[in-house]
């Protein structure tokens, strides 16, 4: 492993490196992208490997956003149950985004094969804990209807769920085999490469200023030059900034925060989390856990590290790991970083129109990778064909949210009680 970068594990261990210098001239494409996370880089590979001229533009390094800050967990479907995703959508709408995403991991981990990505990708499903009583009867719930739309997911107990986890600390959990694990930067640095590769353009340290329409084409200002393209993406997802556009996406900014330990020793490695399942539990204020390649358990809350609260919620991690995991307790915090989210009110993923053949995606709730990876994909098809079908969701020409600024400040202010209050679960 390589040094820290930054207190971000991810950086000191991800081994793909991409060759991406900044726009230094104006440049035409048939597709203009602006982020280099999964979205964009999803889209990007898309678009080149049917044949279209296409140019990424990232304000900082590929990955920098909330791609190369995610827990890394693959996860088929969105936060919501199925049911409920019907409820805000419809029948058809629903069904058609729950069946989408359901068949995300499918689609990442071939991507994955296809394009050679060295990525730690571990297809060994995920758990979804219940931390007490009532969550095990919510996770009942959800695998009632995974089982009713034909998801192969499966109900443990409290042992079962214990022999996986190496804790007792859970009421049961559910499984889903279609899930898994990755390195997230290396995922996204991956795509990058293999968007390289199909004959795209990316630039890095290339932060766009301005976006408009000019005649039949898109005009984007970045690094003082002229990028035109016929279509346009816009990928930021949660780091969207300082970017003059017409119409901006609107989301509510959730901050998230991990804490990685030094390896655990071979004995234990062999008794937390030896299958390799990535996990995350059923409290209000969530929280994850999962290993790397290197044996380090890596927990994660809401909350962010780097401000007010950075010291209520290192304490709360320290706290929380003797309690999930007494058998760590002695082991070092090695790393810890954090990132944003953008949470949209009813969680569902936005397509926002922004004019002729020029879309926004955003509001994957912390379910970047799977979702991130569909919408970029079908995005680009759909630009490229001039189609809307086969978009998971229909877009729209705007979508606001009412006092964003204040219920994120809601969430963390929420995030950083609840971890100066405990640590662990009753």
């Amino acid at each position: 492993m390589t040094g820290r970068v930054d207190g971000n594990l991810w950086r000191g261990s991800s081994a793909v490196r991409v060759e991406a210098p900044p726009l230094t001239a104006n440049a035409d494409a048939d597709l203009v992208i602006i982020g280099g996370g999964f979205t964009g880089n999803a889209a990007a590979l898309e678009a080149a490997r049917r044949g279209a001229s296409v140019i990424v533009l990232e304000a900082e390094s590929v990955g920098h956003g909330g791609s190369g800050r995610n827990v890394g967990l693959v996860n088929a479907g969105l936060w919501l149950p199925p049911r409920d995703v019907v409820a805000q959508m419809g029948q058809e709408a629903g069904l058609k985004l729950v069946g989408l995403l359901a068949d995300a991991p499918r689609l990442v981990w071939s991507l994955i094969e296809r394009e050679k990505i060295d990525c730690d990708a571990t297809p060994n499903g995920t758990l979804h804990l219940a931390h007490s009583a009532a969550g095990l009867r919510n996770l009942e719930e959800r695998h009632r209807q995974g089982v009713e739309l034909g998801a192969p997911v499966q109900l443990f107990d409290a042992r079962e769920t214990a022999r996986r986890t190496g804790s007792r600390a859970f009421h049961g959990s559910l499984f889903d085999p279609r899930a898994g694990t990755i390195q997230p930067l290396s995922y996204a640095r991956g795509l990058a490469c293999a968007v390289i590769r199909a004959g795209a353009r990316l630039h890095e340290q290339t932060a766009v200023s301005r976006v408009e329409r000019v005649g039949d084409h898109w005009q984007v200002m970045a690094n003082g030059h002229k990028v035109r393209a016929r279509s346009l993406l816009l990928a930021t997802n949660a780091y969207f900034n300082g970017i003059e556009i017409a119409v901006r996406p609107q989301f509510v900014a959730v901050n998230y925060c991990q804490f990685a330990t030094a390896p655990m020793p071979k004995p234990l490695r062999a008794e937390i989390l030896s299958g390799g399942e990535g996990c995350w539990d059923t409290a209000l204020v969530m929280s994850s856990f999962r290993t790397d390649r290197e044996g380090r358990m890596i927990l994660g809350g809401i909350g962010d590290a780097g401000g007010r609260g950075a010291a209520v919620h290192a304490g709360w991690a320290r706290r929380k790991l003797r309690q999930v995991y007494p058998q760590l307790a002695g082991l070092p915090f090695e790393y810890s970083w954090h990132g944003r989210i953008a949470m949209t009110s009813d969680h569902i993923p936005k397509i926002v129109r922004l004019g002729p053949s020029a879309y926004a995606c955003f509001g994957y709730s912390g379910r970047g990778i799977g979702p991130g990876t569909v919408f970029g994909t079908r995005v680009a098809a759909s630009l490229l064909d001039g189609c809307e079908n086969g978009l998971p969701v229909a877009p729209v020409d705007n979508h606001r949210e009412r006092l964003a600024a204040m219920r994120a400040a809601y969430y963390e202010s929420g995030a950083v009680l609840v971890h100066a209050s405990t640590g662990g679960y009753a």
